[in-house]
């Protein structure tokens, strides 16, 4: 479908279409990773999956759409997982177009208790095999001459947030990692570009949701009044992996309903 105005510049809306492309999401078995999985398949992407058990109920969802799905059963924690998961991925479709960086742990403790096991332990899975299985990945891009890498940031990066220090400096080390690849990648035609979702309904921040008090506070500082759902990214993943964003480049994309303005 093509739209034109009347000053004859047109845009077709196959400019969103990923037929023929193969996009490998982490943390793919639910929330946010099934919500942008389900959205690229709409698209036309075909799914390689990486969680902790498979792809859960995110495999048969993205097949009910007509899509090829590959699953990865890994502990990104574990530190010859990225490079596995790298091998595995580029083996079953032959190639990876979009890259989807979305699998993340958080720790929630006070600044002053926080545990070295737990800075590790966010660091390991949010960081390092983030860098390790996007290093591997954009090697084959670069043999492509093309490529999407989109990463799960977060707002609380630039917030501060309070109770989740490593996940905060873990998240603006993916910040900053975005922005680097971005400069070193673009001139073998890889966009890189970040999504950072603010106060999202899941897993995450089940345990913050109990907090009837601290919900209602939070809520009060988001000019759309609602917490964000997994299904807010449909649009902005789709976006980001197409030929739609073939110009934006180290870009950081809010997601937040306005939380960061307010």
């Amino acid at each position: 479908m093509r739209f034109m105005n009347k000053g004859g510049i047109s845009m077709d809306l196959s400019l969103f279409s990923l037929e023929g492309k193969t996009a490998l999401v982490t943390g793919v078995s639910r929330g946010l990773g099934q919500a942008m999985a389900i959205a690229l398949a709409r698209a036309g992407a075909d799914i390689v999956g990486v969680g902790l058990r498979g792809m859960g109920d995110t495999q048969a969802l993205v097949e009910a759409e007509g899509r090829r799905t590959y699953e990865i059963c890994a502990d990104l924690s574990q530190r010859n997982a990225a490079e596995r998961v790298a091998k595995e991925a580029l083996a079953a479709f032959g190639k990876v177009d979009i890259l989807v960086n979305n699998a993340g742990i958080i720790k929630l403790s006070p600044a002053e208790n926080h545990t070295m096991e737990d800075f590790d332990a966010v660091m390991e899975v949010n960081l390092r095999s983030l860098f390790l299985l996007t290093r591997e990945i954009a090697r084959q891009m670069i043999s492509l001459g093309h490529g999407k890498i989109i990463n799960t940031c977060s707002v609380q990066s630039m917030k501060g947030g309070s109770g989740d220090a490593a996940y905060v400096a873990s998240k603006h080390a993916v910040h900053g990692l975005t922005r680097a690849w971005a400069n070193e990648w673009g001139r073998y035609n890889i966009q890189v570009n970040g999504i950072a979702p603010g106060y999202m309904v899941t897993d995450n921040t089940a345990k913050l949701r109990q907090n009837r008090e601290a919900v209602a506070a939070i809520t009060a500082q988001i000019p759309l009044g609602r917490w964000g759902k997994p299904e807010d990214l449909m649009g902005p993943v789709v976006f980001l992996a197409s030929n739609a964003s073939n110009f934006v480049n180290g870009h950081l994309l809010v997601v937040d309903g306005g939380y960061l303005n307010a």
